[in-house]
């Protein structure tokens, strides 16, 4: 009776925050639904809502103690079937094999690679020999070559060439991030490049909503380039209309190493700075008006032009998930202004999540989620806990500079974690980066793309550009200067697959419970850096067509080659937490390096096929193209046929054995997985 009366009044001092578990227990069944190896059946997903069913039902007849617990575990069960349904509702054919030939399609997106490739997203796709049932829905090509018709290309055109493609390649490593789940959910099926010229099959003459808005959005970012050229107006484009294929990769680089590359993404801080320059704008002008101030009420009527403009923002920058969800976070405060509620509490925090992983599931894995609500609920949780308890930031005049100062360091604790494991960087000055240039986005930068808009009609939008440009150029000015200090980045290695679910519920329990138990939030806090700092990288990554090998070194890990596979070499080094690149790991190769016992060797090109012979039991032989005449002697043989079916691997020395695992293993059989029928040993 003792425990019940404890858990009775444990439960009821959790009165009024439980709200912030909904979207927490979604997120568990959501990650338990992305952690399984084989794709849940159709009966389990059944059970699964019969389940749910019941313990709602169950719920409403338990006490105060069980009650809120059985509800917690049929949200887990709604968010695991929340993630299946959108699973199987995003799918599409995925190309089967690689593909040679024509290819046609209707523009509906560019931007550009990581090689500053010009990268096309068609739909509409036509492939010589290929059926309608089995063609993808989207493949994206990326144009490589000279090609003097760049500057043509419109949302909408329907356009042909020759060029490659591929199915969407796995994991990079097993456990890696995987490309082929991220391209199911992007609906992409295929993707390749062409090196041959681009043709206009058909004039972008359609009507498509979705099309007229990206050809405003096209005619925007390409007037914004005109009056601002270079990096700035790629910056101005980026921020404004989404379109970020005008900023070199140089000015990528800088802005990742300060930290400032957040700035680039359409958030959470730029939906809050444009809507809260239109909110007070909105309620200056009606306080302006006597009569309409003293008999309507101006904050909700000053939040809903807020709101209106929020929308349009999306609708303009073209509502990528990253802007969606930061709009819904924006609306849910904007929504609690007008009905005359507090805008910035952990409750509106939570409905927006809620919100956000029932619209899009799949976005709980990935950083952009992970990291906006991460900031969003640190600084939510630590300016109500300064505001509680009556701590006051100083004169008014000093109050905005200091609020400034922690919200960054507030931002940044809490969304560092997240990017180091994503990332594998730390910048290590882009708190002073952040505090440099965060202020001035939001007293120069968006306020100017306000006025921008507003003059537009007027011809008289170059005035307010000129000053949104020169906001941004210090922007850039700053990251240049930061990321030139010596030590300015970090590298730390990939950590485990628990790492950050425990770091995030543990810092989720110390925010959300209440009472003294909440610190046992930091036990879990406390676990995850243990497993962090115990993560053991793989002594040998073979990729999945056999074009590069890495071996561990004492020095760091060797590649096989100093050029080729680069995307490949880079992941790896990153995962590691090294800084090297492709060229200074590959000298550190050393002929025949050894794993254990066992030799690793090789064999790039034909050429080095044939000078190499027969091999021997004590060797591990990794080849980029088929053996002719195959290999003799008893080595452990990868070569492209067998990769093919296994996809990248992971050699390691347990007891003396040399054992492996591969991409297939840790990914197992699911909707957005190609493998072979049968996965050689």
């Amino acid at each position: 009776m003792g425990l019940l009366s404890y858990g009775t009044q444990t439960m009821r001092a959790q009165r009024g925050h439980l709200i912030g578990w909904v979207p927490v227990c979604l997120a568990v069944g959501i990650g338990a639904y992305f952690a399984q190896r084989v794709e849940p059946s159709a009966s389990v997903l059944l059970w699964g809502a019969g389940g749910a069913a019941l313990l709602v039902a169950l719920a409403v007849w338990a006490g105060e103690a069980a009650g809120p617990v059985i509800l917690g575990a049929a949200l887990v069960l709604i968010g695991f079937d929340l993630a299946a349904w959108r699973a199987h509702a995003v799918g599409g054919p995925v190309l089967a094999w690689r593909y040679y030939g024509p290819i046609a399609g209707r523009v509906v997106a560019l931007d550009r690679s990581q090689s500053d490739a010009q990268r096309l997203t068609l739909d509409q796709v036509v492939l010589e020999r290929i059926s309608t049932r089995r063609t993808p829905l989207h493949v994206r090509v990326s144009l490589h070559g000279d090609r003097a018709f760049d500057a043509a290309i419109t949302p909408g055109l329907r356009v042909m060439t020759t060029g490659h493609l591929s199915p969407p390649s796995g994991p990079v490593e097993p456990g890696g991030f995987d490309f082929q789940r991220h391209a199911w959910f992007a609906r992409l099926g295929a993707v390749g490049y062409s090196r041959t010229p681009l043709l206009a099959a058909r004039p972008a003459t359609e009507g498509h909503r979705g099309l007229a808005v990206f050809r405003l959005r096209m005619a925007a970012s390409a007037h914004i380039q005109a009056v601002l050229p270079g990096d700035i107006g790629g910056f101005a484009t980026a921020i404004t209309t989404g379109d970020r294929s005008a900023i070199s990769q140089d000015a990528l680089r800088d802005l990742r190493a300060s930290n400032l590359a957040h700035l680039l993404a359409i958030s959470g801080l730029h939906m809050g700075l444009l809507s809260a320059v239109v909110f007070g704008a909105l309620r200056a002008m009606l306080a302006l008006v006597p009569w309409v101030a003293l008999r309507w009420p101006t904050r909700s009527m000053a939040a809903a032009g807020a709101l209106i403009a929020a929308s349009g923002y999306l609708l303009l920058s073209g509502g990528n998930v990253a802007t969606e969800r930061a709009f819904i976070m924006v609306a849910v405060a904007l929504g609690a202004l007008i009905i005359g509620r507090r805008a910035l509490t952990l409750r509106a925090v939570a409905i927006a999540a809620t919100i956000v992983l029932v619209l899009r599931p799949e976005a709980l894995t990935g950083p952009g989620f992970q990291m906006s609500f991460a900031a969003t609920t640190g600084l939510v949780a630590i300016f109500g806990w300064l505001r509680s308890a009556d701590v006051s930031l100083g004169p008014k005049w000093l109050a905005p500079a200091l609020a400034t100062v922690i919200s960054s360091a507030v931002a940044g604790a809490f969304t560092a974690p997240i990017g180091a494991a994503h990332f594998n960087t730390i910048a290590h000055f882009g708190l002073i980066a952040n505090l440099l240039s965060v202020p001035l986005m939001g007293v120069m930068v968006m306020p100017a793309a306000v006025a921008a808009l507003i003059m537009a009609p007027l011809g008289l939008e170059w005035i307010p550009l000129q000053v949104m440009g020169a906001g941004l150029r210090w922007i850039l000015l700053v990251a240049q200067s930061v990321a030139g200090i010596d030590g300015a980045q970090g590298h730390v290695p990939a950590p485990s697959p628990w790492v950050l679910p425990l770091l995030a519920f543990g810092f989720l329990w110390l925010l959300l419970w209440q009472g003294w138990l909440r610190f046992a939030g930091l036990g879990a806090v406390v676990a995850a850096g243990v497993l962090w700092n115990s993560a053991q990288r793989p002594a040998v990554l073979i990729s999945d067509t056999g074009s590069l090998v890495g071996v561990m070194t004492p020095a760091g890990r060797a590649l096989s080659k100093p050029k080729g596979a680069g995307f490949v070499a880079l992941n790896w080094l990153e995962n590691d937490g090294d800084g090297a690149d492709q060229a200074q790991a590959a000298a550190r190769w050393r002929a025949r390096p050894k794993l254990g016992g066992a030799e690793v060797i090789h064999l790039s090109g034909k050429r080095a096929r044939t000078a190499f012979g027969d091999c021997q039991a004590s060797q591990i032989v990794v080849l980029s193209v088929m053996a002719d005449p195959p290999l003799r002697g008893g080595c452990k043989i990868f070569d492209p046929e067998r990769l093919r079916g296994t996809g990248s691997v992971v050699l390691k020395i347990n007891k003396g054995q040399v054992t492996m695992q591969t991409a297939r293993q840790k990914a197992g059989a699911r909707l957005w997985t190609a493998w072979r029928s049968k996965e050689e040993k």
